[in-house]
């Protein structure tokens, strides 16, 4: 007689459930709405509900302690979540704002009984927020100061539209503006650990990361973030989100090897009991 399936982390199916189990992935973000160009930055939604899907049943409680513009909060509603946000910037504060009241015009009926709550706040005074205890937190933070980087092909096309932010922000609590690697390592480490007591034992964490080229050397962001952070949770494993629409540039031609990275490192933490 064969074994009941019992399904304690989320409402998938078998082969649901074996599809996401893929260590890499290609996922092409479609275009991006005119009301969130301004961030620099913006984590996709469709992404977002992928992995929120997977971690969570319907119903839970999700969140992302750096919200940009409030893409997390977009995909607990498309998926039937509860979702909090945190967010320094209060331009994008009030951006994400807009974007989910429109996301649950949309929705309607479905989205009525969801609570979405995004808080203009810092990240590293999140324990002072009166917070629920959550099923699971996903975020992508700063990749440490890569967005003042002035010869990045991207933020050159950005610097030239004069409306568009370069970076995220000017404000010394913006950890994209920590120039020293050591401390923005530690520093975010420390919002993430700050957050323990209001996750389940049991939760998932989600963090989406880059390794940073800087200076002509790479600085493995992902790595020593992994190695830091499982100090306080467990680095389960990894999946790696492949961008393969780029345009190829012809870095270090004829002469070093420059690779065009895109890829990103979506890596797993759980909250051990």
């Amino acid at each position: 007689m064969p074994r009941l399936f019992r399904n304690r982390l989320n409402d998938l199916d078998p082969k649901e459930w074996l599809k996401f189990q893929k260590s890499w992935f290609i996922h092409n973000p479609p275009p991006r709405k005119p009301g969130v160009l301004q961030h620099p930055a913006k984590f996709p939604e469709t992404l977002a509900q992928e992995f929120i899907e997977f971690f969570t049943k319907k119903g839970g409680w999700v969140l992302d302690p750096m919200a940009g513009t409030g893409s997390t909060l977009i995909a607990c509603l498309r998926a039937g979540r509860n979702g909090v946000g945190i967010e320094l910037n209060a331009e994008y504060a009030k951006i994400a704002r807009k974007m989910v009241r429109q996301e649950r015009k949309a929705l309607g009926e479905a989205a009525r009984l969801l609570q979405v709550k995004l808080i203009t706040g810092d990240a590293a005074k999140a324990p002072t927020f009166k917070l629920p205890q959550f099923d699971y937190l996903l975020t992508s933070p700063p990749y440490w100061d890569m967005l003042r980087m002035r010869g990045a092909m991207t933020q050159k096309r950005r610097r030239e539209s004069r409306d568009l932010d370069v970076f995220y922000s000017d404000d010394p609590r913006d950890l994209g503006n920590v120039s020293d690697y050591d401390e923005f390592v530690e520093r975010l480490a420390q919002v993430y650990e700050s957050l323990n007591a209001y996750l389940r034992p049991g939760a998932y964490l989600t963090i989406i990361v880059k390794n940073v080229k800087k200076g002509g050397k790479i600085y493995p962001l992902a790595w020593d973030l992994g190695r830091r952070l499982g100090q306080t949770y467990t680095l389960k494993d990894e999946r790696v989100w492949v961008q393969d629409n780029q345009r190829l540039a012809p870095y270090g031609l004829g002469s070093a090897w420059v690779s065009n990275t895109f890829h990103h490192y979506c890596l797993q933490f759980r909250n051990e009991e």
